[in-house]
């Protein structure tokens, strides 16, 4: 009889006692494990207990409702009870780590010639017809061991699954449930799920039993086919036969939970599997920072790598590529400079994608520093470059305005065989000459594209036409949305949004009507919205209805640029009442969320988000109601603020500076913040005599 060992396993996952803000992630727990000999089944316990032990997954349905912040659960979380649970029936709790054992075919003295037979099965032609042809060559009798070792051998999935039928047909002995897993492990290679389900639901039909590694086959298929309701659905269906699933199969459920935004199935299975016995490989904890990742999520992140360390886990390559993105989506470019360290001190060579990934997050957090290290470091080192990472760190210089590591860097791909600059390498260069005004090498790239055969996108029109617009070079203007139109190009919003900013700083109404035309060819319906509010009859009912229509037919990133764009027209126009008017209607519609703000000690305006004019305009609007608040002997605050921020950019336009001059021509009490870059302060004693003093004027 099989011995059986019955033990109190004590699982404690260790999480630093600083952390109190985060829900607890991984707890200590006791679970029972039954462990039986390899040889032969054992029975279960006697005597069952009498009181009876809430279940694992009972355990940990309130662990796994607090893992992601409440803020990420309306969109990632799906509410359902973990589905592969199923409570009528007892499950081992011991992980089946033990893949099945294959048959050995070294006792086999004809085993050269089954395989020779078996190349040339594979290389004959695919009919049916030529198939069975060769059959009748076959040089032994088709025996269990020769039927399998020739199926094993077999290339093409379409062979393989002709040479099963084959042997059915013959039915010379009972067909076993490892030729139908080989047979299956052929059609995965070809993503052929719709075969593999037949084949599955066969063995069923005919009461051949189905084990692990049929479940995991049919499970992987699913997955690299998309199908991920059918991936659950077998898995599912595999817990109701009582079958534990193996370390192959937790990994790809666990991702096929995430990849349907399943997160409490995800961390549920990843606990339950933890607490069986199962050692999560480097590609579950891959699953698992894709996850959190996603939902921007840093603590749990955070959480992975301690869980890592924990379990004696080392990442490789793959799982440091995958934090590093995923640190990306949650903003945190510090801890994945870290982690790049970290991945270097481990003594791993960072290929393309990890050094795509952290240009990215150098270049969108702004860090110029870290940005020419990681260059440098680069350069010195050696490291492998491709197409995707040279594009990667031209717009990194861009979005930082680093001009000659930019031009070095497309030097660079001009000498290369393999990474010839493309459309998005012209648009990166014509970003950076564009926000550094430099007019003159912008053309000279926009010309050099013609030459080459490169063809301009929306985004390389759209930074051109800003330099220009800058340097007030109208006609070059014109001429290049002309040009651009007539390849091809279909202008977005953010193109539209960048003409509308050019109209508001033309000095003549010759330039304005050019620039108009342009503008009419994009979007007439904005075109006639500016002239709406430059009309001398004036109606805000008529304003407002027609704003909300074309604020509605707007992507949402453009929505708050061409506000700021036509407030500015009005008051390039000396229309100060209706940009007063836009203001209101842009906040009214949610344009300037976090606009005014207001705390017991102080008082705030927030125009980081604002244009030059707009923000000139939502400041009058506050002191005005900041002086009817007064008029009125309401109670104020002892300090007040504006926050015009300072811009991380090389070249960006100085909102701040802006502000300053404008405060300094209304002679207002707001100084510049010593503790706060980009923060205006003013204190009670000082702003209300000056708002009085303006309300007897």
């Amino acid at each position: 009889m099989a011995a059986s060992l019955s033990t109190g396993l004590d699982v404690h996952f260790a999480i630093p006692q600083s952390d109190t803000k985060r829900p607890i992630f991984f707890t200590r727990r006791k679970f029972t494990i039954y462990c039986n000999s390899s040889k032969s089944s054992s029975k279960p316990p006697q005597n069952p207990p009498v009181k009876r032990t809430p279940s694992l997954s009972e355990q940990l349905q309130p662990l796994s409702t607090t893992t992601l912040p409440k803020k990420d659960q309306a969109g990632l979380l799906s509410k359902p009870k973990s589905t592969w649970v199923n409570p009528t029936k007892p499950k081992r709790s011991v992980l089946s780590l033990q893949r099945q054992t294959r048959s050995p075919y070294a006792y086999n003295p004809k085993v050269r010639e089954l395989k020779l037979f078996a190349n040339k099965l594979s290389d004959c032609d695919n009919s049916e017809e030529a198939f069975l042809s060769v059959l009748e060559e076959i040089p032994l009798e088709p025996t269990r061991e020769n039927a399998l070792l020739i199926l094993n051998s077999l290339k093409p999935w379409q062979k393989t699954h002709l040479f099963f039928n084959w042997i059915k047909t013959k039915n010379l002995f009972p067909m076993e449930t490892i030729f139908y897993n080989v047979t299956m492990k052929s059609l995965r290679f070809g993503r052929q799920f719709e075969l593999i389900e037949e084949l599955a639901n066969e063995m069923v039909s005919n009461e051949i039993p189905l084990d692990n590694i049929t479940y995991s086959t049919i499970i992987t298929c699913a997955k690299r086919c998309n199908l991920f309701d059918k991936a659950v659905e077998w898995f599912e269906r595999m817990y109701k036969t009582g079958l534990m699933p193996d370390e192959v199969t937790y990994s790809a459920v666990l991702d096929v939970y995430a990849k349907l935004g399943k997160a409490e199935e995800v961390v549920s299975l990843y606990e339950r599997g933890v607490a069986s016995g199962w050692k999560p490989d480097p590609i579950a904890f891959s699953v698992l920072a894709k996850m959190y990742g996603e939902a921007g999520d840093y603590d749990g992140i955070r959480y992975v790598l301690q869980e890592m360390k924990s379990l004696g886990v080392r990442p490789n390559l793959v799982v440091y590529n995958t934090l590093l993105e995923a640190m990306g989506k949650a903003g945190k470019p510090g801890l994945a400079r870290s982690l790049f360290q970290e991945l270097l001190e481990s003594g791993l060579t960072p290929n393309e994608k990890t050094l795509t990934s952290l240009a990215k997050i150098y270049g969108k957090a702004r860090w110029a520093k870290d940005a020419l290290e990681l260059w440098e470091e680069m350069k010195s080192k050696n490291w492998p470059m491709d197409f995707i990472l040279y594009n990667t760190l031209l717009t990194m210089c861009a979005d930082i305005g680093l001009v000659e590591e930019a031009e070095q860097l497309f030097m660079d791909m001009k000498k290369s065989q393999h990474c010839r600059p493309d459309s998005w390498s012209y648009t990166a260069m014509l970003k950076i000459y564009g926000s550094g005004g430099n007019v003159g090498k912008a053309m000279e790239f926009f010309e050099e594209m013609s030459e080459v055969g490169v063809e301009l996108n929306v985004m390389g029109t759209t930074c051109l036409i800003q330099c220009l617009g800058k340097a007030g070079r109208i006609d070059e203007l014109v001429k290049v949305f002309s040009v651009s139109v007539e390849h091809g190009i279909k202008p977005d919003d953010r193109l539209c949004g960048c003409l509308l900013s050019v109209v508001s700083r033309c000095e003549s109404g010759a330039d304005v009507d050019k620039v108009l035309a342009c503008l009419h060819r994009a979007n007439p319906r904005l075109v006639g919205f500016v002239k709406l509010i430059e009309e001398e009859v004036y109606c805000l009912d008529t304003v407002k209805e027609e704003f909300k229509g074309i604020i509605s037919d707007t992507k949402d990133d453009a929505r708050r640029p061409f506000c700021n764009c036509l407030i500015d027209i009005c008051l390039c126009k000396n229309l100060n009442e209706r940009a007063h008017d836009l203001l209101y209607l842009g906040t009214l519609y949610g344009l300037y969320p976090g606009l005014y703000n207001k705390t017991a000690d102080e008082w705030s305006l927030d125009v980081r988000s604002l244009s030059v004019g707009a923000a000139q305009t939502a400041l009058e609007e506050w002191m005005g109601t900041l002086a009817k608040t007064i008029k009125h002997e309401e109670a104020l605050p002892l300090l007040f603020s504006a926050q015009t921020g300072t811009g991380t950019h090389k070249f960006s336009q100085g909102l701040s500076n802006s502000f300053a001059s404008h405060l300094k021509k209304l002679a207002a009490p707001f100084r510049q913040s010593e503790e706060k870059a980009g923060c205006f302060v003013a204190k009670r004693e000082d702003l209300v005599p000056w708002l009085q003093s303006r309300l007897q004027t």
